[in-house]
């Protein structure tokens, strides 16, 4: 069998590849990088794994028909061992794995980016060439995928407002430092976009730039018209987007398989921020990404690889259709409960059927009745997808452990949202609800840190998981006293579930779940089916 690697060279011996089912570039990959250096159109921040296993894919799709000749320019700003590693060795290629239901995997060569570079500043040519192709008219886009802590204004340092427009430390701030770059360029229009998977992202994005850049202009860092520039939408627009795709960490199974197809470039690099990725992407299938059409300096015409462009209120319909019903609530459900009845895979959880039978009431008994229908897609459509489809597709490894992180700031948007909504409407009455207070019952059981068989079970990170734990570290399982009072720091919060639960019944509804769960080992199973029966 004929060695596969992942080069320039080795892609052009198309016949082995072809051989091994894996799907080429069909466009001149140095033509296209050339072009990308002389005239970039697409610069994205975020040199991983979701980024590489679905944006980039967009890209090629349209190189592969024709449609454009340049490539993304990928930038790196927080592990730069991702260039370093995954990037530079590679000659910027990567291998694409769709994981299917049924065990196939659809494989294809991602040779869409044309360059790679880190926004280490310190490396004075990647810095060089950062203000270059932030100088270029040619530009059209900035993307990012930097994770929602990218953008807090908790990571823009001291230094960041008084010397930041030489010397950035934060992405934010490098960002704007380039953003300078293209206003004494000639004020050269663009759209920064965030594409990450957060609620208001764009909103997120220009909230953090604008209060960077107003600091400049108010310390006399830099000009007012910079910060007037940043403000005119006719020069730059902050488009909002909505992004689905499960992109997990490499798979030990994908990598084997890979093996014996003949192709060799699968070692996983953990890099020193914790970071799991490879020259290959593993990822499902199923996939959207909406965009708000604001585009100050034209766009590549995406539309022809699936992305959905339409206005600011509808990418906010899809968002809350996907985060506060279809998808996200019951994701969180199997995440909460499958820790606790100790599974680790998503797809095992599905087949469970008291968990199958929760998540759909989650759904569709109590979430679809208060859906946002964003007409550009079909909720039911969609949620009949994430059950039948996405969920329970045994291929796809990634674990209840890695969902329950940061539940803390999710429970809200997953749950929270609904039950407004209930308490709204006329026609509802959030006293009915009996599945959303069960998970979030199953949240409060799980932070005692003992699964249903009695045994300690260490917890995923969430940022007040030590407060939160402090609230039910003297309950002791198989006791009888109520926990009621216990729990009322938690069910009350306001900042974590939108709302007072105690405001309706829910309060002590939650409460009575939660000491049934409490009663002895096996007691969350039982409580499970106790309700999920109920008609």
């Amino acid at each position: 069998m004929e060695k596969l690697e992942l080069n320039e060279k080795s892609i052009k011996q198309t016949e082995a590849w072809k051989k091994a089912g894996i799907e080429l570039p069909q466009f001149d990959v140095e033509k296209m990088s050339a072009l990308t250096m002389d005239n970039p159109t697409w610069v994205h921040f975020g040199a991983g794994n979701i980024f590489r296993g679905f944006i980039a894919a967009l890209q090629q799709t349209l190189l592969n028909t024709g449609k454009a000749d340049t490539g993304i320019v990928a930038v790196e700003g927080y592990d730069y061992e991702i260039i370093d590693k995954i990037y530079t060795p590679y000659n910027n290629l990567s291998l694409l794995v769709t994981m299917k239901p049924d065990g196939g995997l659809d494989k294809k060569v991602i040779a869409s980016i044309g360059e790679g570079l880190t926004a280490d500043f310190s490396r004075e040519q990647d810095f060089k060439r950062l203000k270059t192709i932030f100088s270029k008219p040619s530009l059209q886009m900035v993307s990012f995928t930097i994770t929602e802590k990218g953008y807090s204004l908790k990571n823009i340092s001291d230094n960041d407002i008084s010397d930041g427009l030489e010397h950035p430390e934060s992405v934010i701030a490098k960002v704007a430092s380039l953003m300078h770059q293209r206003y004494k360029s000639g004020e050269l229009p663009i759209a920064l976009v965030s594409m990450d998977n957060c609620s208001h992202n764009g909103e997120k994005l220009y909230n953090a730039i604008n209060t960077i850049v107003t600091k400049w202009a108010n310390n006399g860092v830099a000009e007012k018209d910079f910060l007037a520039y940043i403000n005119n939408p006719k020069k730059v627009s902050f488009p909002w987007s909505m992004i689905d795709k499960i992109t997990p960490r490499p798979s030990e199974s994908v990598k084997n398989t890979l093996n014996k197809d003949g192709f060799t470039d699968t070692d996983v690099v953990i890099t020193k921020c914790n970071t799991y990725i490879a020259p290959f992407v593993n990822a499902e299938g199923p996939q959207y990404l909406v965009l708000e059409d604001s585009f100050p300096n034209g766009r590549l015409p995406l539309e022809d690889a699936g992305v959905f462009f339409t206005d600011r209120q509808t990418v906010e319909r899809v968002e809350k259709m996907k985060v506060c019903t279809c998808l996200n609530p019951l994701h969180t459900s199997l995440a909460i409960f499958g820790c606790l009845l100790g599974f680790n895979l998503i797809a095992d959880e599905m087949k469970d059927k008291d968990l199958r039978r929760l998540v759909e009431k989650v759904g569709y008994v109590e979430g679809m009745p208060v859906v946002v229908n964003p007409e550009i897609l079909d909720p039911k459509d969609f949620i009949k997808e994430v059950l039948e489809v996405r969920l329970p597709n045994p291929y796809m490894p990634d674990t209840p452990q890695r969902i329950v992180s940061d539940t803390s700031q999710k429970i809200g948007i997953r749950f929270g949202e609904t039950i407004k909504s209930y308490v709204q409407r006329e026609d509802l009455d959030p006293n009915n609800l009996k599945y959303i207070p069960l998970v979030i019952a199953g949240w409060c059981r799980y932070l005692m840190a003992i699964d249903d068989n009695g045994q300690v079970m260490e917890l995923s990170s969430d940022p007040l998981l030590s407060t939160l734990k402090t609230y039910v570290s003297e309950i002791k399982l198989g006791s009888e006293e109520k926990a009621g009072k216990r729990l009322k720091p938690i069910l009350s919060n306001e900042e974590i579930f939108g709302l007072n639960l105690y405001d309706t019944s829910l309060g002590e509804k939650i409460e009575g779940y939660f000491d049934e769960m409490i009663t002895g080992t096996g007691a969350v199973r039982l409580t499970l089916q106790k309700y999920v029966e109920c008609r």
